[in-house]
């Protein structure tokens, strides 16, 4: 439970008469579902607004970006949706439980302090209220915001570490294709539906046949053949989809390593410099390194 607070001073009466924004974020889908204690306390600042003398009607709540990483604003549309409320001049305040609620991006979190400094926006989160016009609170606010880039930064060290040794050790658990599906005592074994066994199985005889990735495209739209796809995006176990057949659906066939025996990590890798072409997270193929432990039991196709 919050506990009651005092009207703080700074608070003054043209800033009561704007709205308070309370704003509500995880990171991801899984926190929501295992962490709602943190939710609910997030939700519970509506009590701190109210509080602090501003009336339920003055109160909204902006939690459009439940699910979303705070690294970027650019997919968060509540967040975006809140700058543009306090550069409209609608808000007297801004809540949120941390800093790191609102911003895991130093650009985002000091763009959101200058344009509550021009408007005279409070920020408060659980303990304290703040006023970005101060320097005193201005410099608390920015080492709570490098303090939250930073704690990224590490979180993230440590995930990508364990990664990469895990990988090293072939455990990693890597997405399988199709045609292939981990068995329940271990290792990889061929997908049990003898349809989707035939399918793949005729990609790679037609390749050897025709001779060319296109000509394999040519032959399975002429016969009205469907490749077998496994969709990534979704809850896990990950369904097998029948499409139509494409140039790059065939070529991720021949091309995956995993139907050779190979285990191999890291053939992609982010970039940052494709992001104007609107992907929401770009990659792209890093040059490949043998490291002589790349052999795997084989899986006969």
């Amino acid at each position: 439970m919050l506990r009651d607070y005092a009207v703080d001073e700074r608070i003054s009466t043209t800033q009561q008469a704007k709205l308070a924004y309370v704003y509500v974020r995880q990171s991801s889908v899984g926190q929501i579902r295992h962490h709602q204690e943190s939710t609910a306390l997030q939700y519970r600042l509506v009590d701190r607004a109210l509080g602090l003398g501003w009336p339920r009607e003055r109160v909204e709540i902006i939690d459009d970006d439940l699910g979303k990483s705070g690294a970027e604003a650019q997919h968060r549309y509540g967040f975006q949706r809140l700058i543009a409320e306090v550069g409209l001049g609608h808000a007297g305040l801004v809540l949120s439980y941390d800093a790191s609620r609102l911003a895991r991006n130093n650009s985002d979190w000091h763009q959101l302090l200058q344009l509550c400094s021009m408007f005279s926006v409070l920020i408060a989160d659980s303990e304290q209220i703040y006023d970005p016009g101060l320097y005193h609170d201005r410099l608390l606010l920015g080492l709570s915001g490098i303090m939250s880039e930073a704690e990224l930064h590490q979180i993230r060290m440590r995930l990508h570490t364990g990664e990469r040794q895990k990988a090293a050790r072939g455990e990693l658990r890597i997405p399988l294709p199709a045609g292939l599906i981990y068995a329940p005592a271990g290792g990889i074994m061929l997908n049990p539906d003898a349809q989707v066994q035939e399918r793949i199985r005729l990609v790679f005889d037609s390749f050897m046949r025709l001779g060319s990735a296109k000509a394999v495209v040519r032959y399975l739209r002429q016969a009205d053949l469907a490749l077998p796809v496994r969709p990534l995006k979704g809850p896990a176990p990950h369904e097998i989809a029948w499409r139509d057949a494409t140039d790059a659906r065939v070529r991720n066939i021949l091309k995956n390593p995993v139907y050779a025996g190979a285990y191999v990590y890291g053939r992609r890798c982010a970039a940052p410099e494709k992001r104007s072409e609107g992907a929401k997270n770009p990659t792209r193929a890093v040059p490949r390194v043998s490291t002589g432990a790349e052999d795997s039991a084989k899986v006969g196709i």
